[in-house]
């Protein structure tokens, strides 16, 4: 059958995968709730006909706000089918967010994970006087269960008006409105159509090259449009779909489920890497040795399969020693981590691969559904240090500037409400990313940089700060970096160390174990971290070295309001907030 709309993909999976027992699974008081495909498609079907009945018509505007769970994906296929439009929203912005996105959307109706979600909303609903009802997916003394919305819809079904309904959706029709800040700090609702989300899940659907009988676990958040269609690209595979309980508990997840794939971006990647580095740097004598000649053996794999036989002879020597051992911590299954959001460290990617751990890094941005480009398993479609190869029908172009240009069927419909805002970005057709990039050999798509990121010293130098910031984060002492410098004489940074990495590095050098605050003022450390910046200097032009730089002892998060979602950092906040140390530095 032919896929449309997005709620099609219901019906394709079930005349596919009819057997499937486990198309969507969490885990509820230490056990996997599982739902197969049959209980899946029931379940959005008496939604539906409960919106009906609630009076819900095709254009109304619908939010969520919850973690990931099957019944976000419920909700999501059930507020398209009767042409309503989604408006998936993050469970950890501020309640004044909150206030913005239900005016700004005109929001009808909102279902939300629980309690501890009602009790940030309950202060704004009255100044948000098109919200006409609150549904929770747990139990909640101030708002009903959205199990009252099916036990309506199975008391009075609506199969006839459902029918008629879904055959007025066409596929260009606007599906959900996305609201995103980004790291501008301004928020936009960007419109995507059935087709847009659709096109992108039928594109991306031969990356993992997986299907029927295998697992991916989702953690980042749905209310995000790269993870959002990836879930419609692993339906549509037929590949069962766990979501992660928590953040913390994603590693212990993958060894008990032994998952064949998952989304990630390279901040959980830098994290997981730290922690086997750590793990390594605790060892002695021979051990270390070994550790430490596998870590180097692995930072020169050529992707491309060009190594030697004697450098495959190591590599299995390594393999059995070392990296065996990193195969196990992600469960043993691991076939493929899909990589986006940020730039991918080369060296990790190259590491990872070399233990058998396969990453692929792709790029996109919301508005355009997300993915322009991605690295793929297949020979030919894979270059490390690049952002992979264009989807089928997208096309880029980079401008005189620098600029990365898209079009495609994926491109958005625009931003709600904001005609100008579209036009300042949509030109003649094509998409103004605000990324930089070259195509390396006219097939792979490469970032340079972001437009906005880019300043000028006072010394009429340009420094691209991104790409310093990912080199000096090869350091295990730099958890975070922003790069300062518009319009001063040189370029300095404001850093965020690796807590854990200086706890283990104190314990080797005798030295009292410290606290953040103690750790930024520490001579000692101070001293390492200079040194190590001296040495990731060497690959810079003069006037892109960081000559300075600030420690910071509080950690960056999206709790914080430092980060977005995606693990981008919020580079204007982050300047704002340590405005004294920047202005410290060039004094």
């Amino acid at each position: 059958m032919k896929i449309e709309r997005l709620f099609d993909f219901l019906e394709y999976y079930k005349n596919t995968y009819p057997q499937k027992q486990d198309a969507l699974a969490s885990k509820i008081d230490g056990e996997w709730v599982k739902y197969s495909i049959t209980e899946y498609t029931d379940i959005v079907r008496d939604l539906a006909y409960g919106l009906i009945n609630l009076g819900v018509k095709k254009g109304d505007k619908i939010a969520s706000i919850s973690p990931n769970a099957p019944e976000w994906n419920f909700i999501d296929m059930a507020v398209s089918s009767v042409g309503a439009i989604h408006v998936p929203i993050y469970p950890t912005i501020s309640s004044s967010d909150y206030e913005y996105i239900f005016n700004h959307a005109e929001v009808s109706m909102v279902f939300i994970s629980g309690k501890a979600m009602y009790n940030k909303i309950v202060d704004i609903l009255p100044k948000t006087p098109t919200v006409s009802k609150v549904y929770s997916f747990t139990d909640c003394k101030h708002a009903p269960n959205y199990k009252e919305v099916i036990e309506l819809g199975q008391k009075e079904p609506q199969a006839e008006k459902l029918k008629i309904i879904q055959a007025g959706i066409v596929t260009d029709e606007l599906a959900t409105i996305i609201y995103t800040s980004g790291t501008t700090g301004i928020m936009k609702g960007v419109m995507l159509s059935h087709n847009n989300l659709i096109s992108n899940a039928l594109a991306t659907s031969p990356v993992p090259q997986l299907g029927v009988e295998h697992k991916a676990l989702s953690f980042l958040p749905l209310c995000h449009v790269y993870e959002r269609m990836l879930n419609y690209m692993e339906q549509y595979n037929g590949i069962s779909i766990y979501y992660a309980e928590n953040m913390a508990k994603i590693i212990e997840n993958i060894q008990e489920l032994k998952v064949d794939m998952m989304s990630t971006v390279p901040r959980l990647l830098e994290k997981v890497y730290d922690k086997i580095v750590a793990k390594g740097e605790a060892l002695d004598g021979f051990k270390r040795k070994v550790f430490d000649w596998a870590l180097e053996l692995g930072f020169n794999y050529d992707i491309e399969g060009n190594n030697t036989a004697i450098y495959n002879m190591k590599l299995a020597i390594a393999d059995k020693l070392v990296f065996s051992k990193w195969r196990e911590a992600f469960g043993g299954n691991m076939s493929v981590m899909v990589s986006g959001g940020a730039a991918l460290q080369t060296r990790l990617g190259r590491i990872f691969w070399a233990a058998g751990i396969p990453v692929v890094e792709g790029y996109g941005l919301t508005e355009t559904s997300p993915v322009i480009s991605v690295n793929t398993l297949l020979s030919g479609e894979l270059m490390i240090g690049t952002v992979g190869v264009l989807l089928p029908e997208v096309e880029v172009k980079i401008a005189e500037d620098g600029e990365i240009l898209s079009k495609g069927p994926n491109l958005m419909l625009g931003y709600y409400k904001e005609k100008a805002l579209t036009e300042e970005v949509i030109v003649d057709g094509w998409f103004h990313t605000g990324d930089l990039g070259e195509l390396i050999d006219n097939k792979f798509l490469k970032i340079t940089g972001r437009k906005k990121d880019n300043f000028k010293t006072s010394m009429g130098k340009y420094v691209a700060p991104g790409h310093i910031e990912e080199t000096m984060k090869e350091s295990s002492f730099i958890d975070m970096i922003v790069v300062v410098g518009e319009n001063q004489k040189f370029a300095a940074a404001l850093i965020v160390p690796n807590f854990e990495h200086i706890k283990d590095w104190c314990s080797k050098n005798g030295k009292e174990a410290l606290s953040n605050e103690q750790a930024i003022d520490d001579a000692d450390i101070k001293k390492a971290i200079k040194e190590e910046i001296a040495i990731l200097n060497t690959r810079f032009g003069s006037h892109e070295q960081v000559k300075q730089f600030r420690l910071i002892a509080d950690e960056w998060t999206v709790e914080s309001g430092f980060v977005t979602a995606k693990m981008s950092i919020k580079r204007s906040v982050v300047t704002k907030a340590y405005q004294h140390l920047v202005d410290d530095i060039f004094k």
